[in-house]
């Protein structure tokens, strides 16, 4: 330790080593020029007291202080003691301290700002790398979805293009039972119809469209829609040919389609980034040469294989009249006539309910009846009762009346007479009200009973028609053979 010098109030050492700070960071800010912050701050030497030493009168500018004039005035300082005015350039332990804790602080904030700028960043990167390789699976998954659906619409397509020439092979054929079966479809329609009429009478609120009535009309539309077609179907031979031929060509060529998307689609869905032949391509995302979205394009095929369908199953009815077209018919008609069949018997199951619940409400109704009727005497019986404690109070208010010069005192039992009054004809008014909801509660009871009674009558009529009349006529429906034309 080298002695630099001292004064009147401490001595001042300076160690042998050039600096006089540690160093506490590698960072620049850590060495900073004093002397900058002195030169961008030129009142700083307010701080110096004028009690104990003496400021010169000429201070030189801080712009025009270097550091080696600094040290040569500090120099002068500690050899002669008497040049006190070289003191007035130097700084306070606390403007020291706040110097180092200002590049402390500095230090620590732009090491915090730059350990968060390197997390920020390297999470960055791997959030977009996890996105880029999640869209990349993404989109091969898609790419092997619509693999999937490509193939899937191929067997599709398969499967229909052998039956539809499996069908235009074996067109042919004549229609040897078609006259019987066509005869054995008027019994039906003529109990179909039966059914209506009778249906039709049926009273007031019964008369209503339920599924019965809506099953039996389409029954109707059935039979006359087998009919119709078994009639047609001799000169639609000619022109379903063709029309089979024309289904099968645009299967073929959608087939032909979907063999040629799927290779290519395969193709894609194999690459990978290590796999050759990709390359950059610039602007091919801003094209958009499709002509379909993925509705249209399953709908399309599936518009092809539906109207392929259609024209085969057309086709088989005329190729096969007895096996298709007899066999359509009859279990069109046999499953509406038990379509027809259930919607009658639950009908007739809500109607017996129905009338079971409106005998039980009429008996109920009838039991509400006798018990308001037996209300209604019980309040006649409690006004009766309710005259004669009137008539006594009133009576004793009456004589109290009757009292000589200051004995007519209104007193406690005054009034409480008067209270007993006022409460006695209160409860008479309330019995009153309550007999007058009892009476109109009576009349209503009785027309409910009416309206109960009258809508039994009603659901008897309809279960005597659906139960009785309908469903015994509906037993004579013609057995399957019959309708194919076999007896």
């Amino acid at each position: 330790m080298e002695l630099m010098g001292s004064t009147l109030m401490a001595t001042y050492a300076r160690p042998k080593t050039s600096h006089f700070l540690p160093a506490i960071s590698t960072m620049a800010s850590s060495y900073r020029n004093p002397q900058a912050a002195f030169a961008m701050n030129p009142s700083a030497n307010l701080w110096r007291t004028n009690s104990y030493f003496k400021g010169s009168g000429a201070v030189p500018s801080p712009s025009s202080i270097q550091r080696e004039n600094f040290d040569l005035v500090r120099a002068k300082t500690v050899f002669y003691p008497s040049n006190r005015s070289a003191l007035t350039t130097r700084y306070t332990p606390d403007d020291w301290y706040k110097s180092n804790y200002n590049n402390y602080r500095e230090s620590e904030s732009s090491r915090k700002s730059a350990e968060r700028l390197r997390k920020d960043t390297i999470r960055l990167m791997q959030d977009k790398d996890q996105l880029t390789r999640r869209s990349q699976e993404n989109t091969s998954k898609n790419i092997g979805e619509r693999v999937n659906d490509i193939v899937f619409w191929r067997s599709e397509l398969s499967h229909e293009i052998d039956n539809m020439v499996t069908e235009i092979a074996a067109l042919t054929e004549a229609k040897r039972r078609l006259d019987r079966a066509l005869a054995e479809t008027e019994g039906p329609f003529q109990v179909s119809q039966e059914c209506l009429y009778h249906r039709e009478k049926r009273m007031s609120i019964d008369l209503v469209h339920d599924d019965v009535e809506k099953d039996l009309i389409k029954e109707v539309e059935v039979i006359k829609s087998c009919q119709e077609r078994m009639r047609r179907h001799l000169d639609r031979a000619i022109a379903q040919l063709a029309s089979n031929r024309a289904a099968q060509h645009e299967l073929e060529r959608d087939m032909n389609d979907k063999v040629s998307a799927q290779r290519i689609d395969d193709r894609c869905h194999h690459l990978r980034n290590t796999s050759d032949g990709i390359g950059y391509y610039r602007g091919v995302d801003r094209l958009d040469p499709s002509l379909s979205l993925p509705d249209s394009w399953s709908k399309f095929t599936d518009d092809n294989i539906l109207h392929s369908q259609s024209e085969r199953a057309t086709s088989h009815k005329l190729r096969d009249e007895i096996d298709i077209l007899l066999n359509t018919t009859s279990n069109e008609m046999w499953n509406q006539f038990n379509n027809v069949n259930v919607a009658f018997t639950n009908r007739i199951s809500e109607s017996a309910d129905a009338k079971n619940s409106l005998q039980t409400h009429l008996a109920k109704t009838l039991q509400e009846i006798f018990e308001t009727q037996m209300l209604i005497e019980s309040l006649k019986k409690a006004l009766r009762d309710k005259e004669c404690p009137l008539k006594v109070a009133q009576t004793r208010l009456e004589e109290r009346t009757r009292r000589p010069n200051l004995e007519l005192c209104r007193d406690n039992p005054h009034h409480r007479l008067v209270s007993e009054v006022r409460e006695i004809e209160d409860t008479i008014h309330k019995l009153q009200e309550r007999l007058m909801e009892a009476e109109n509660t009576l009349q209503t009871l009785v027309k409910t009973k009416v309206t109960l009674e009258y809508d039994l009558s009603i659901k008897a009529n309809s279960l005597f028609l659906d139960q009785e009349k309908c469903m015994s006529m509906r037993k004579c429906f013609p057995s399957m053979p019959r309708l194919v034309g076999y007896t």
